[in-house]
């Protein structure tokens, strides 16, 4: 059996600042954006670099939108792997990302902790190679 995760719902307030920020701010690619109804649209972004991507879920109800941001109860939600730390840290600041923390060094790579216009907590991180034992 072949599975995988394609899609991850991210609860947003509105899919246009949803894509700004994400394909704007963030450089993401964006893979679809289909209208649904007169008020729901089917909006997939994916980082360029391949592998999982976020459905923009607009919220619809009022649990939904007390969701928006919390997703994962504060702690951080999504990790975004890099190939080059330095690079894409600079840029985000650059381009107005909100980094929560400095950059620190982990056993696992260089990690630093930024949030989406929600309040989602993101790790970016690239990780180190293992060594051979």
């Amino acid at each position: 059996m072949t599975q995988r995760i394609a899609l991850t719902a991210v609860l947003v307030d509105d899919y246009d600042s949803a894509i700004a920020f994400y394909v704007g701010l963030l450089g993401f690619d964006l893979h679809e954006d289909r209208r649904l109804s007169a008020d729901k649209r089917w909006v997939v972004v994916a980082p360029s670099g391949g592998g999982g991507g976020l459905l923009l879920a607009r919220a619809a109800t009022e649990r939904q939108r007390a969701a928006i941001g919390e997703q994962s109860g504060g702690r951080v939600f999504l990790f975004l792997e890099t190939d080059d730390f330095a690079r894409d840290h600079q840029t985000y600041l650059d381009r107005g990302v909100r980094f929560v923390e400095a950059p620190r060094h982990e056993p696992y790579g260089i990690v630093a902790v930024f949030e989406d216009p929600y309040g989602n907590r993101w790790d970016l991180i690239q990780r180190m190679r293992p060594t051979a034992v």
